[in-house]
């Protein structure tokens, strides 16, 4: 059973750093500070994950399980933000702190094709200004990106289920390992000293040592 859980958490956490490292690459091309650290943090949260659930390591297991929840508000934050919920725009500078970037996908996605109006053509503005029009989507940039913290919400879950049930069965076995001596080296390796019935006495008398000399 805990075999089962380790594992089930250790591929958990492989999921997420493949789809945190994608979701990081195209966040580093769209200058996206904001996703950016906190991918860096995620990145880090679930390394620690992944050695506290190979080796049953419990403080890291509660560092994985507390970052699930704020990872898990971060992305319901994000897809609020990019589907204007409430008074969010999806103009604002929330994520880009104000940089005036924009998101990666608004101008690659596939099939677009965006329109500028600027006379001097410079690489500057085309990563930062906004396109006059996009024309030929298949996908629009928010739908993309709302589905990427649409995983991320979901892997947060299915990990903190994952860490939690880990967690449990590690502590179950370290406290059965006690139990029977696991902990206590001396106890474990040494077995109790044996009383002996057989006492020795010496050959000689102090009295008789005496005369003798």
């Amino acid at each position: 059973m805990a075999s089962s859980s380790r594992c089930y958490l250790l591929t958990i956490c492989i999921m997420q750093l493949v789809v945190t490292i994608q979701r990081q690459v195209f966040d580093f091309l769209g200058y996206m500070w904001a996703p950016i650290i906190g991918n860096f943090f995620h990145i880090i949260a679930v390394i620690l994950g992944f050695f506290g659930g190979y080796h049953c390591r419990p403080k890291y297991l509660t560092v994985y399980s507390v970052w699930m929840w704020i990872w898990l508000g971060w992305n319901i934050f994000t897809i609020c933000f990019y589907l204007e919920v409430g008074t969010l725009s999806r103009d604002s500078d929330i994520l880009n702190i104000g940089t005036e970037s924009r998101s990666w996908w608004e101008v690659n996605g596939i099939g677009c094709q965006p329109m500028y109006n600027f006379t001097h053509t410079t690489e500057d503005h085309v990563l930062f200004s906004k396109p006059i029009s996009i024309e030929g989507c298949l996908l629009e940039y928010y739908y993309v990106e709302c589905i990427q913290a649409g995983v991320q919400c979901l892997l947060a879950v299915l990990g903190f289920i994952g860490a939690v049930t880990t967690l449990t069965l590690c502590t179950e076995e370290d406290d059965t390992f006690d139990f029977i001596g696991g902990f206590d080296t001396y106890t474990a390796y040494h077995s109790p000293n044996k009383t002996s019935h057989l006492h020795l006495q010496p050959i000689y008398s102090e009295a008789k040592y005496r005369s003798a000399i």
